[in-house]
């Protein structure tokens, strides 16, 4: 391959930023530019000669616009194998001039399906088939085919025939592959949409696509690259959708922890604020406002909490804002921030403050992809949680409506610590906090020796069933008064007949909530 020459360009675009100085800019070379439908009239009406599509296939838009481009005038022009002389003998014995460049992009199905009431009919309708058919040729006879997805190539395309008058092979090659994840990103959209339509959750062939937010300094260390990327169409209240107002860049580890943090401060009704570190919560507290769940956050672990990701579920005002501005915090994530809040916080240059408005949607993505060697693990995403009603209260004392509060409390947040997972509340935050243990005894020690004298009065949640009763023995010596535990072991009555031993009253959620 070398450079090639344009003399002869198909526009065909939905997006249509920049078009009209990219086309005067090819039209002042004596360049010919062929188009079609709307992309026509708009060069027209802006004073650029454009050759119409049916001038050069002789064949009239037919089916509502449907067939246009799909002729063997445009697709031969497109494909010919320049250097091989019987695709050029069969050129011209059929008078088919060829097509150097394809500047395309497809009708905008994304945008389609995003709206709330959008028709099946009008999903199919925004389905392009001649668009992808002329990218994937030009892709693939880039050869001699340069092909153009996106407005923001315009700039290079131009720049390169200024400056050399032709088109150089590493570009004609790399935006040859940037049109076959564009095609490819629009179909898995199409593949997915339409396998939502027949409920198929676990399809033989799973094709997902994401769009790049940004490049990452780097992964979990130094030396791992990383990238983050946002799935089209997703939740609006995710972290992929938070604005940054404030602060250095995002790193894969701040991502990570923030994405973790505001799942955990979304489970919340009343005024919330969550404290994390390595994607597990290290204080969680609720209030009458934002200021006080604050304050119960931070006394939940005033050491575990210096450095770490906090998320709060409604806006942060100045009185909140002094008292976070009196440690170092990495991030800050919630639906707004008042100006006197952002006077003060701003202040630290590096604190990243995350504005996510939907902080209350309960719309999340229907799964999580994990990769694995090889491979890649697909689950819905841990969206349910047990309510009162759900519960069954399974010792001889049942819980006073005091303890039910802290119980309720302590199963929303022990589902979003790493398994093995204990979390001890009292007094509407957490006050111990065992994560990520190899075995439950061994997290619930962890989570006693954090609270200290605290523990006393305080209620356990676990997030999976006690496989003996040593958890409870361990509970009843730290003067904890409720269990809250999904229950299901073959060894639950010891662990019940413990607790009736101690007058602990014990909760089974019939739900249990691992998290590796």
């Amino acid at each position: 391959m070398a450079e090639t020459t344009i003399q002869r360009a198909l526009i065909s675009v939905s997006d249509k930023t920049g078009l009209v100085p990219f086309a005067q800019a090819l039209a002042l070379r004596g360049i010919e530019i062929i188009s079609t439908g709307g992309t026509a009239r708009m060069l027209s009406e802006a004073g650029i000669k454009v050759t119409p599509i049916s001038a050069v296939t002789g064949f009239p838009e037919i089916l509502d616009g449907r067939v246009k481009t799909l002729h063997p005038r445009i697709h031969s022009g497109l494909l010919a194998v320049r250097d091989n002389e019987h695709h050029t003998a069969q050129l011209e014995e059929h008078d088919i001039a060829p097509i150097d460049l394809v500047v395309v992009n497809l009708y905008p199905f994304a945008q389609t399906i995003a709206k709330p009431d959008v028709t099946f009919e009008d999903a199919i309708e925004n389905i392009d088939i001649g668009g992808p058919s002329m990218v994937r040729a030009a892709a693939k006879n880039h050869a001699y085919v340069t092909v153009v997805v996106d407005h923001e190539d315009y700039g290079e395309i131009i720049r390169q025939l200024e400056e050399g008058g032709a088109i150089e092979e590493e570009t004609r090659r790399r935006l040859a592959a940037k049109a076959f994840r564009h095609t490819a990103a629009y179909d898995a959209l199409i593949a997915g949409y339409l396998s939502e339509q027949v409920n198929e959750r676990t399809p033989e062939r799973l094709t997902v696509t994401f769009e790049k937010v940004q490049d990452l300094r780097y992964g979990e260390n130094p030396h791992q690259q990383a990238a983050f990327y946002r799935q089209p169409l997703s939740d609006e209240g995710g972290i992929a959708q938070a604005e940054q107002l404030h602060g250095k860049a995002l790193s894969y580890n701040n991502i990570n922890d923030a994405d973790a943090a505001l799942a955990l401060v979304r489970e919340f009704e009343q005024p919330a604020v969550v404290a994390v570190k390595h994607t597990n919560p290290c204080g969680v507290g609720i209030g009458d406002d934002i200021t006080s769940a604050y304050q119960k956050a931070y006394q939940a672990d005033p050491v575990s909490i210096f450095g770490g990701i906090v998320a709060a579920n409604r806006p942060i005002d100045e009185q909140t804002a002094r008292q976070m501005a009196e440690i170092f915090l990495e991030i800050i994530i919630a639906p707004e921030f008042t100006p006197q809040a952002l006077d003060i916080l701003t202040q630290k240059k590096n604190l990243r403050l995350l504005k996510v408005e939907e902080m209350t949607n309960t719309k999340q993505p229907p799964f999580r992809y994990r990769s694995v060697g090889g491979g890649l693990l697909v689950q819905e995403d841990d969206v349910k949680i047990s309510g009162r009603d759900d519960m069954r209260v399974v010792t001889e004392r049942a819980p006073s409506e005091a303890e039910w509060e802290q119980l309720l409390f302590g199963w929303k947040v022990v589902k979003h610590v790493k398994s093995n997972a204990i979390v001890l509340a009292k007094g509407r935050q957490t006050i111990g906090i065992g994560a990520g243990q190899m075995n439950r005894v061994g997290a619930a020690r962890i989570a006693i020796e954090q609270a200290g004298e605290k523990a006393r009065g305080a209620v356990l949640a676990s997030d999976a069933f006690f496989p003996m009763k040593d958890t409870v023995e361990e509970a009843a010596k730290a003067g904890i008064t409720a269990i809250i535990q999904p229950g299901g072991s073959i060894r639950d009555e010891e662990s019940v007949a413990e607790a009736n031993k101690h007058g602990i009253t014990m909760v089974f959620t019939g739900m249990r909530h691992f998290k590796h």
